[in-house]
């Protein structure tokens, strides 16, 4: 679900200006969030010209996507946030081979389900500072042209080691997406074992 949903709401259009609330003035950085919601606001607007770009085939999708994701998206720590119960029971192959196998799989799996959501737009409501060390929740809404039921999204967003705005983190329609899709992760690893995991991640590269 954490998956479905990161491809859901990259492939929206955004057109609001982010508002921040104003209950969070006292733990708003500097900028009172603006500088986050105005990341979640690009990012988006560069996912969906990629979208709509007819001159872009499905494998150009899939690469500029995964390029967008690498540079936007905190990868590592969700994917290691997705498997934190079993960190200490796997190997360093292991471990290195789940970390180079979890971006593509995020994008591979359903670059060819974007397309359905070309008509989408989404429109940034507020920001809500998050505790002292500068994450930031950016509330969203994504709306279709076609009138199927607005979706309600946070983005919660922090800075990585450059400084740079990153994603950290979804929820959608009340849904903690690390934590549906780390139950998820989980639930395989007990059915198949962490090398069934990662090779069902490859297989879905490769279909």
């Amino acid at each position: 679900m954490f998956i479905r949903a990161i491809a859901l709401l990259l492939a929206s259009a955004t057109v609001a200006v982010p508002v921040t609330s104003a209950a969070a003035q006292t733990t708003a950085p500097a900028d009172n969030g603006k500088a986050a919601g105005a990341f979640i606001s690009d990012l988006a607007q560069r996912a969906y010209g990629v979208l709509r770009d007819k001159s872009n085939d499905k494998n150009e999708v899939r690469a500029k996507f995964r390029t967008l994701l690498k540079e936007n998206f905190a990868v590592n720590d969700i994917g290691n946030r997705l498997i934190r119960r079993h960190v200490r029971t796997i190997t360093k192959q292991q471990y290195q081979a789940y970390q180079a196998a979890f971006p593509n799989y995020v994008v591979d799996t359903y670059t060819d389900n974007l397309f359905e959501f070309a008509d989408s737009e989404m429109k940034v409501v507020r920001t809500v500072p998050r505790g002292t060390r500068g994450t930031i929740d950016v509330y969203a809404r994504v709306t279709r042209s076609n009138g199927a039921q607005p979706i309600d999204s946070i983005w919660t967003v922090k800075k990585n080691a450059s400084g740079k705005y990153v994603v950290d983190n979804l929820t959608v329609a009340g849904v903690n997406l690390s934590l549906t899709q780390e139950a998820d992760f989980t639930a395989y690893i007990q059915r198949n074992g962490f090398d069934g995991l990662i090779k069902f991640m490859t297989d879905k590269k490769a279909a």
